[in-house]
């Protein structure tokens, strides 16, 4: 689905692991996978500097998890001093990543808002979809199921639809990335509206009409509409499809108006166990 990707890492997230499986990311479509560690700068009574010891540690590990590179695949590890964020982007410019894989942070959203974080910061800072993985669903995994989670990345896609513009761009996105993919990485699309009254035909007859688009580009689609609580029904349907990662879009996440209206991609971050695969508007 994405040929090149950035995947980072504090070593707190767990998803240092993936270093160990670059042979199934590589299965999974992936031809240059580039593993970036940041490490803080040293300001404590002087100018900021890097710090020296600490990058030859992280570099050193993540070789020796990284080991020899499957063949047909670029693998490249970075361990640089700096922001995070700043630095995040540098990388993922300099590589012309497709996608930036990072851990989900434990911020409630009133943090979030105040001090910020990796993943809202990237979200306002970036055009590059962002793979969100709960770093306690990364760590319950064992070798052999991380192995085989590696190699499906993203196969089953859940969308939640509203008719939105955002909803419709997330479509459109999907549609482009399965076009473009030489084989079926990306195979199945469950398209789900969740409604607060009761569903009408033209809400069913959208969704067709969608459903049938998104086949063109060879894609197994099914539909679901219902009536319930967005984020509840969501989060119950990407349990009972085994989805890969819920897919979603939006121009607010991370800004002040997310405090206020407590927003159903916000949530969706905070309490999906499913990784989340963002998608920035388009700026």
């Amino acid at each position: 689905m994405f040929e090149r990707v950035l995947i980072c890492t504090d070593f707190k997230d767990g998803l240092q692991r993936l270093a160990h499986y670059t042979d199934a990311l590589a299965a999974g479509g992936m031809k240059q996978i580039v593993f970036l560690h940041v490490v803080p700068l040293l300001e404590k009574r002087t100018i900021p500097k890097s710090d020296n010891d600490r990058i030859e540690q992280a570099q050193a590990r993540l070789n020796a998890a990284v080991g020899s590179s499957p063949a047909g695949v670029d693998v490249h590890i970075e361990v640089r001093s700096g922001q995070s964020v700043e630095t995040i982007l540098q990388v993922a410019n300099s590589y012309g990543s497709e996608s930036i894989v990072l851990g989900s942070q434990p911020h409630n959203l009133l943090v979030d808002i105040l001090r910020g974080s990796t993943m809202t910061e990237l979200s306002r800072r970036t055009t590059i979809p962002l793979l969100i993985l709960r770093p306690q669903l990364i760590a319950a995994f064992t070798a052999e199921e991380l192995r085989l989670r590696c190699q499906h990345l993203l196969r089953a896609v859940l969308v939640p639809y509203d008719g939105s513009t955002a909803a419709n761009f997330l479509v459109q996105q999907l549609k482009q990335l399965a076009q473009k993919q030489t084989d079926r990485y990306l195979e199945r699309c469950v398209l789900s509206w969740v409604t607060g009254d009761i569903p009408t035909q033209t809400e069913q007859n959208l969704l067709a009409d969608i459903k049938v688009d998104l086949e063109a580009a060879n894609l197994q689609v099914t539909t679901d509409l219902r009536r319930g609580t967005p984020l509840t029904e969501i989060l119950e349907l990407a349990q009972m499809e085994e989805i890969s990662a819920i897919a979603i879009s939006t121009g607010t996440i991370g800004k002040f108006q997310e405090w206020i209206t407590a927003s159903f991609a916000a949530e969706l971050l905070r309490l999906s166990w499913s990784p989340v695969l963002f998608f920035p508007p388009s700026r």
